[in-house]
C-alpha cells in the first residue's frame, strides 16, 4: 500500500493550516496518494502553485484527486514522480484544465501522456519535459495553440526531423529549450523553417552536437528570433572567446542577445567589423554569404596594424658628464636613486653628489632635472637616442 503523506502538512494546528500560503511546496515528502480531499479543498482553496517535485506518485488518479481539489491552481510540479507507471485518462487530465504551466521533468511521461494534457489544457503556457529519456518526438492528431515556452533539455534528441515536429505540435511557441540533447544539424529548407516557427522568440541550442556555421546561418530563417544561446557547441570549441562570440553575432543581424548578455549597437558593429577582417584574406569560394552582405554595409577593411601598448622596458641613452659621452642601456622600471647606483662608477661621483638631467631629443624644450630620487624612470618618456647629463653639485 506504501506511506499515506496527505498533501496538508501534518501535524500543525488547525489554525495554521487555514491560511496555506498560495506558493505551496511540499517536494521530497514521500507522498503516495492525495489524504482525505475534504481537507485539500478546505485548506488548498487559495494556492495557485504547488510543487509535489521527487515524491512517490505514481498513479494519475491520486494527481487527480488532489488538482481537482485546489481550484486556483495554475502552477503544477511533478518532477521525479514515477508517473510513467499508470495511463493518464482524459477525465483525469481534465480535473487540472486550468493549469497553465505544468513541470514533468524526470517523470519519464510517454508522449501519449502529453497528448492527453495538451488536450485537456487548453490554456497550457509552458510545459518541462526534461530528462525523460525522449529520443523521438510523437505528434498528436491536433496542434496546442496556447503554449509559449518548451523546456525539453538533456533528451536523446539528435535529428532534425524530430525537432521539426514540435514545430508543427506548438505553432504559437515564443521560446524552446533544447539545452544538452545531441542535435547534430538543422536540416530544414529556409523557408520551411520560418513556416516551421514564425512565432520563435528565443531558443537555446546549448551543448548541442552543431558542428556547421551553416547551422547557425538558419537561426535566421526564424522570422522573430531575438535571444540565442550557444554554448558549448564543437563548431566553436577551436576558436577563443572573442572570436566565438563576434563571428556570432555578425552572423545572426537580428539577434539581440547572445548567452544571455545584449548586444549593443556598438558591439553589433564591432563584430561586423571584425567579421569583415576575419575573412578578407580567405578565398572567395571559402566566404561566406554574410561576407559580402557586410562588404555592401561597411566596404572592404583592411586587417587591423598589431601595435604593441606595452611600456618600453628598457633604452639605450647617451650619458654626458663633462667632456665624456657614453652610451649605455638603462632599465626604466629602476628609480632615480637606482640609476644614480648605476652610473657611480662609469662618472666617479657618489650618488649623493650627482644632479642628472633628462633630454628629450624631439622635445622642443630643454633637460629636465631629475629630482625626485624615487621616481621611476619611465615617467620621464626616456626614449632610445635620448641623453642624460650628470654634473657634479660641488661644480
Amino acid at each position: 500500500m506504501g506511506v499515506h503523506v496527505p498533501v496538508t502538512p501534518q501535524g500543525s494546528p488547525m489554525k495554521d493550516r487555514l491560511n496555506l500560503p498560495s506558493v505551496l511546496v511540499l517536494n521530497s515528502c514521500g507522498i503516495t496518494c492525495a489524504g482525505e480531499e475534504t481537507e485539500i479543498a478546505a485548506f488548498c482553496a487559495h494556492v495557485s502553485e504547488l510543487d509535489l517535485s521527487d515524491n512517490k506518485l505514481e498513479d494519475w488518479h491520486e494527481v487527480s484527486k488532489i488538482v481537482s481539489n485546489v481550484p486556483q491552481l495554475e502552477f503544477l510540479n511533478l518532477s521525479s514522480n514515477p508517473l510513467n507507471l499508470s495511463v493518464l485518462e482524459r477525465t483525469c487530465a481534465g480535473s487540472f484544465s486550468g493549469v497553465r504551466k505544468l513541470v514533468l521533468n524526470n517523470s519519464k511521461a510517454s508522449w501519449e501522456t502529453v497528448h492527453t494534457i495538451l488536450q485537456e489544457l487548453p490554456d497550457l503556457e509552458e510545459l518541462f519535459l526534461c530528462l525523460n529519456d525522449y529520443e523521438t518526438v510523437s505528434c498528436p492528431s491536433i496542434c496546442c495553440h496556447s503554449l509559449k515556452l518548451l523546456h525539453i533539455t538533456d533528451n536523446n534528441l539528435q535529428d532534425w526531423t524530430e525537432i521539426r515536429k514540435l514545430g508543427a505540435m506548438f505553432p504559437s511557441l515564443d521560446t524552446l529549450v533544447l539545452a544538452n540533447n545531441h542535435l547534430s544539424a538543422i536540416e530544414e529548407p529556409d523557408d520551411s523553417l520560418a513556416r516551421l516557427f514564425p512565432n520563435l522568440r528565443s531558443i537555446s541550442l546549448h551543448k548541442s552536437g552543431l558542428q556547421s556555421w551553416e547551422d547557425i546561418d538558419k537561426l535566421n530563417s526564424f522570422p522573430k528570433l531575438e535571444e540565442v544561446r550557444l554554448l558549448g557547441i564543437p563548431l566553436l570549441q577551436p576558436y577563443t572567446t572573442e572570436e566565438r562570440r563576434k563571428l556570432v553575432i555578425a552572423r545572426l543581424p537580428s539577434v539581440s542577445k547572445l548567452n544571455g548578455s545584449v548586444v549593443t549597437d556598438d558591439e553589433r558593429e564591432d563584430s561586423e567589423r571584425f567579421f569583415i577582417r576575419y575573412y578578407v584574406a580567405v578565398p572567395q569560394e571559402e566566404v561566406p554569404f554574410r561576407y559580402h552582405e557586410l562588404i555592401t554595409k561597411y566596404g572592404k577593411l583592411e586587417p587591423l596594424a598589431e601595435v604593441d601598448l606595452r611600456p618600453q622596458s628598457s633604452a639605450k641613452v647617451e650619458v654626458h658628464f663633462n667632456d665624456q659621452v657614453e652610451e649605455m642601456s638603462i632599465r626604466l622600471d629602476q628609480t632615480v636613486a637606482e640609476l644614480k647606483k648605476q652610473l657611480k662608477s662609469l662618472v666617479q661621483l657618489p650618488p649623493s653628489s650627482m644632479l642628472l638631467y633628462h633630454f628629450d631629443h624631439e622635445a622642443p624644450f630643454g633637460p629636465e632635472e631629475m629630482k625626485y630620487s624615487s621616481r621611476a624612470l619611465h615617467s620621464f618618456g626616456i626614449r632610445d637616442g635620448d641623453k642624460i647629463y650628470v654634473e657634479s653639485k660641488t661644480k
